[in-house]
């Protein structure tokens, strides 16, 4: 027999809102309860696709380690997500407090603090003859062609800022569009043939895919990146120091830290003498990795002339010393 129900008040209260709330649907709550009925519990796998989720890993050599390759890369790309979500949420506000600025920066640094300390897996956890034999059939993707990370620099600066260094001042004197900054992106040298200036196979792919994605983020962020909604505050809120120390770890997490752990890994299974390995995709990773070389700096009015002047310097002095003391 049935086990009959006491209707409390509470109950009846949330009966009659979702009955309001199906009514504004077309439909009757009887009928919902019936779906409700027969449903089926869910479970955590379907929850999370897991089976789907376990199945995304498809080596190209039967080479074991290759799968930890591709797992860190996607794990990579999970947290790239997270910060993605984190930012459009910031620029969905047309004036976010101060509050939720704090909370979604202090989101978005541990998520790439929790990539950077996690880069051991890479770094120490894959056998380097392994690596060295896998890497030859993934040519030419690399982990350049990585668009997340593109589309969340550009979330986070005035794309500006991420024109080549050598441009850059010009461009900032002179307003330029998304187009003419594109142009000159910083990343483009990373990925074209020193000698010739020719662009790689991986660039030429990438810009094939993503250009127009780009393009269309950048403008889409001009008035809404992170530095211009942190110039929308107040000039009280503006000086807040636990806000400028969120802003500046940021610049640090992204444009600091984790490319210095790529450079240490790369230096750990592609740097050898007499020559260095190239990477998968030919960039150019000597030149492209290290901070200091780039100087990419996404809120420039926060450091001091002597930090910038001095940007990843000390970070990369001290990769190359645990490297040779190793």
């Amino acid at each position: 027999m049935p086990k009959q129900v006491h209707i409390s008040p509470e109950i009846q209260e949330r009966l009659n809102q979702l009955a309001d709330k199906y009514q504004a649907s077309g439909q009757e709550l009887l009928d919902f309860l019936d779906g409700l009925l027969y449903q089926d519990y869910n479970t955590y796998w379907d929850y999370i696709h897991l089976d789907t989720l376990l199945s995304l890993q498809s080596p190209v050599t039967d080479i074991p380690d290759e799968e930890i390759f591709i797992m860190y890369h996607q794990i990579t790309e999970l947290y790239f997500k997270l910060s993605l979500h984190e930012l459009n949420q910031l620029a969905a506000s047309v004036r976010p407090s101060l509050e939720t600025f704090k909370v979604k920066l202090g989101r978005i640094n541990r998520y790439f603090e929790a990539l950077t300390h996690s880069f051991a897996v890479m770094m120490d956890g894959m056998d380097r003859h392994q690596f060295l034999k896998f890497r030859m059939s993934l040519i030419p993707a690399s982990g350049f062609q990585s668009v997340q990370y593109r589309l969340i620099e550009l979330c986070a600066t005035d794309m500006v800022n991420l024109v080549d260094q050598e441009v850059r001042p010009a461009f900032i004197a002179a307003a330029k569009s998304e187009e003419e900054m594109y142009q000159h992106i910083y990343w483009k040298k990373g990925a074209t043939i020193a000698d010739t200036g020719a662009k790689t196979l991986t660039l030429k792919q990438f810009e094939l895919k993503y250009s127009e994605k780009i393009i269309r983020h950048a403008k889409n962020f001009s008035d809404k990146n992170i530095w211009q909604l942190y110039l929308k505050l107040s000039p009280e809120e503006q000086a807040n120091q636990e806000l400028k120390d969120q802003l500046r770890l940021l610049d640090l997490n992204v444009n600091v830290f984790w490319p210095l752990q790529h450079y240490k890994t790369s230096v750990v299974y592609l740097a050898r003498r007499p020559m260095d390995v190239r990477a998968t995709g030919g960039t150019n990773w000597q030149k492209y990795l290290p901070p200091r070389f780039q100087k990419r700096i996404f809120y420039p009015a926060l450091w001091s002339d002597l930090e910038k002047e001095e940007w990843g310097k000390s970070w990369v002095n001290q990769v190359l010393d645990e490297v040779k003391n190793s």
